[in-house]
């Protein structure tokens, strides 16, 4: 079975290279790896030449895209895809070198089972600057909602079926930031049959400083994380989701504005934070028609979350799954 491997890259001259050595390293084959130069005024492209003609039996693809987006280049990047499973990765993050091979098994003792497979998600590690790892949430239980909370199915934490993929809409080409968070919520709305990968983590997610692609705060690009949510809270209205469903999902999204409200408020910016808790507040207490549930638990516990969330602390994505 082909497995196609696709990364972006923008700018990543000097850090590029231990991404496609851990591609390199993967155990499985045969395997095509989609190189998607977009727009860097490095000598990326330089790089990823070179990375080629040094690895003849690999068969890597290099493209580039013009429309400066993530979203853009990845799609771009699937065009080019020959394998019937795709995963997208990131130019500064690595995978252990099973992690081809243990979804290829996955998939394998599925077909076997007369399973048909869509979409798996794997477990990862977070790396941060002061070089302390944590593992990335991982559940088995509740995708819609915990990949509302805590972006599951994020660029490079999933293996998809290439079919499946292209009865998507693929990537939004115009979304600059959680382009990824996005389009998890999309996948799960087209129905995809999932299952998981239980064994110890096979991604290595970098968040190692203001380079990194994740990025370290949240303020200077205002805006466009709420244009997300509002996105996203209109395809849960327009899917066919039952309504108790769709309701408890609004609900998590507008939790989600009352998060980034919060990190703008650690951040330093209260102007920016006070009247988007207000808009999240509001609209949560207007979806529960301010009943006594509301007045005497939910609201409370609400503001509760904002003042955690902004003093640092953590937990309180577990406390809003089951307060929504």
């Amino acid at each position: 079975m082909e497995v196609t491997i696709i990364i972006p890259v923008y700018n990543r001259a000097d850090v590029v290279q231990a991404t496609l050595d851990s591609v390199v390293a993967q155990t499985h084959r045969p395997l095509q790896l989609v190189l998607v130069d977009n727009c860097s005024t490095d000598n990326t492209l330089q790089v990823l030449e070179t990375f080629r003609k040094e690895h003849p039996s690999l068969n890597v693809v290099i493209t580039q895209e013009q429309h400066h987006t993530a979203g853009a280049a990845r799609n771009r990047g699937f065009e080019q895809a020959t394998g019937e499973w795709v995963l997208f990765f990131d130019s500064d993050d690595q995978m252990e070198p099973g992690l081809v091979a243990s979804y290829v098994k996955k998939i394998e003792r599925a077909n076997k089972k007369g399973r048909a497979l869509d979409l798996i998600s794997v477990r990862s590690t977070l790396v941060f600057p002061d070089g302390s790892k944590r593992k990335a949430p991982f559940h088995t239980t509740d995708l819609f909602a915990r990949h509302i909370l805590h972006g599951q199915l994020a660029t490079q934490r999933y293996a998809v079926r290439r079919d499946f993929f292209a009865s998507t809409d693929g990537w939004n080409i115009d979304l600059p930031g959680w382009n990824d968070w996005e389009l998890g919520l999309r996948l799960l709305l087209a129905r995809p049959h999932v299952t998981y990968q239980r064994g110890p983590s096979q991604v290595i997610i970098n968040h190692n400083g203001a380079d990194s692609i994740t990025g370290t705060e949240f303020h200077s690009r205002r805006g466009q994380w709420e244009h997300v949510i509002d996105i996203m809270i209109n395809e849960v209205r327009c899917s066919q989701l039952k309504a108790k469903h769709k309701l408890r999902f609004e609900r998590l999204l507008e939790y989600r504005r009352l998060v980034l409200a919060a990190q703008y408020e650690r951040e330093g910016y209260p102007e920016d934070a006070k009247p988007l808790c207000r808009e999240a507040y509001q609209t949560l207490r207007d979806s529960y028609r301010n009943n006594r549930r509301w007045r005497w638990l939910v609201g409370p516990v609400t503001r509760r979350l904002f003042s955690r969330i902004a003093a640092g602390k953590r937990g309180s994505a577990r406390i809003a799954r089951l307060l929504y």
